[in-house]
């Protein structure tokens, strides 16, 4: 629709909301979708011959996708502050859309050997930079959209958006194993959630597209991160550290959780799928009560740190329940649990961390934060707890990660400050 004097109209806040979290659910989606089918694509694109070979080298490299992240924070996250949020989501958006239609349509080992692993691992690197870049841009762009005073709800759709990716993925492994036989993924039906993601960038780039956008400082990459970097070590460190707990849950008990409970608890395919449908479903709907919650209380902390502790304590017997009982409905239960917990307290996290950042570095910082954590205890971490099943034979190996995990994100919690800006701060749009 267009004004009285013929310029187009801007959306409403509710269109540009609705539009961020799109994107960064079709984002988000193609990019996790790959931890929910590593098993099959391990024994198609790494045939390693030992039990747990092909697993280790398809997580690893998931993990690679999470090396570059950092690079792709700096990068898109400088050129957000530069040039402006909406085009640098729509690079976000179009350079995950390269990235999975790569793995999406690459060869297996069995048809071009090496350049099919090889394939892989370019294609996980393009799409580690673009989420790396997408997180931090996207929720500074939720965080300046409005007043100060609902910024939980409005950043809680970040996280909301991370929940119904995980659930269409979760959904769409569910659907597969449920309604086809045995050996149908290996065929080349695991391919299947790949493309439906890409048929749906369109929709994504559309959306961003009519985004209105934000004031930007306009300076140069290079004296963003030097402001960043000699300015604020301290909030970069203990954003870093407060990630921790959010990002080693949702890797492990979201996105592994899938392949752990089929690989080492032995559940069918169809209930560990369901359980991480569940498990999604929590965080998309935790999240924004959480959010709109934390607004009414006009406080964040709170919620951080309880999310936290509570992560800390109740993983372990979580993890216990599982493997005493080999049972889905435990199994289902737990999960829903522990992701309600991350759930309540990461969209308060991320504002915390985005409201010790100055506007003019605020894209960046989140950027950084957010992608040098995930990538260094998100990424790898079902990597790493794989490998550690596999040397001590413990299933209760993820448990101790998660903890110690959400351990050093309560330290970090105590050395981050709660700000929150005047309620007339409200960015200009144009």
């Amino acid at each position: 629709m267009n004004d009285v004097d013929g310029r187009p109209r801007p959306p409403s806040r509710f269109a540009t909301v609705l539009a961020l979290s799109l994107g960064n659910a079709i984002e988000i989606y193609d990019f996790t979708v790959y931890s929910f089918f590593s098993l099959t694509i391990g024994k198609l694109f790494f045939p390693v011959q030992s039990e747990f070979g092909p697993l280790l080298l398809a997580l690893l490299t998931f993990g690679i996708g999470f090396v570059v992240r950092p690079l792709g924070g700096i990068v898109i996250g400088a050129y957000a502050d530069r040039a402006g949020r909406r085009p640098a989501l729509v690079l976000t958006i179009a350079l995950m859309a390269l990235g999975t239609l790569l793995i999406g349509l690459c060869p297996t080992y069995a048809d071009i050997g090496l350049l099919a692993p090889a394939a892989i691992v370019v294609g996980r690197c393009l799409q580690g930079f673009s989420a790396g870049g997408e997180i931090g841009v996207a929720t500074t762009f939720l965080m300046e959209l409005g007043r100060p005073s609902g910024r939980g709800l409005r950043v809680s759709w970040q996280m909301a958006s991370q929940g119904a990716a995980a659930l269409c993925g979760a959904l769409s492994g569910y659907i597969l194993t449920t309604t086809l036989p045995p050996g149908a993924l290996e065929a080349g039906v695991w391919r299947i959630p790949f493309l439906v993601g890409l048929l749906i960038i369109p929709v994504g780039l559309y959306a961003r597209w009519s985004l209105p956008e934000t004031a930007v400082g306009g300076r140069r990459q290079t004296v963003i991160l030097r402001n960043l970097v000699s300015g604020h070590g301290r909030t970069l460190f203990a954003g870093v550290l407060m990630i921790m707990g959010g990002t080693a849950s949702t890797y492990v008990n979201i996105y592994y959780m899938p392949t752990y409970l089929i690989k080492t608890i032995a559940l069918p395919p169809q209930s560990a799928f369901l359980a991480g449908c569940f498990a999604g479903a929590t965080l998309l709907i935790v999240a924004p009560l959480a959010g709109r919650l934390s607004d009414r209380l006009g406080s964040r902390r709170p919620f951080v740190f309880w999310s936290w502790l509570g992560t800390a304590v109740l993983t372990y017997p979580a993890f216990w329940v599982v493997v005493q009982t080999q049972s889905a409905t435990a199994a289902l239960v737990a999960f829903v649990v522990l992701i309600g917990f991350n759930a309540a307290g990461s969209g308060s996290c991320l504002i915390m961390v985005m409201e010790n950042f100055p506007r003019g570095v605020r894209a960046t910082g989140l950027s950084v934060v957010y992608s040098v954590g995930v990538s260094v205890f998100g990424g790898f971490a079902p990597f790493i707890v794989t490998w550690l099943i596999s040397v001590s034979g413990n299933p209760m190996s993820p448990a101790w990660y998660v903890t110690a995990c959400a351990t050093a994100a309560l330290f970090g919690v105590t050395r981050l400050r709660e700000r929150t800006e005047p309620e007339g701060a409200v960015p200009v749009q144009r």
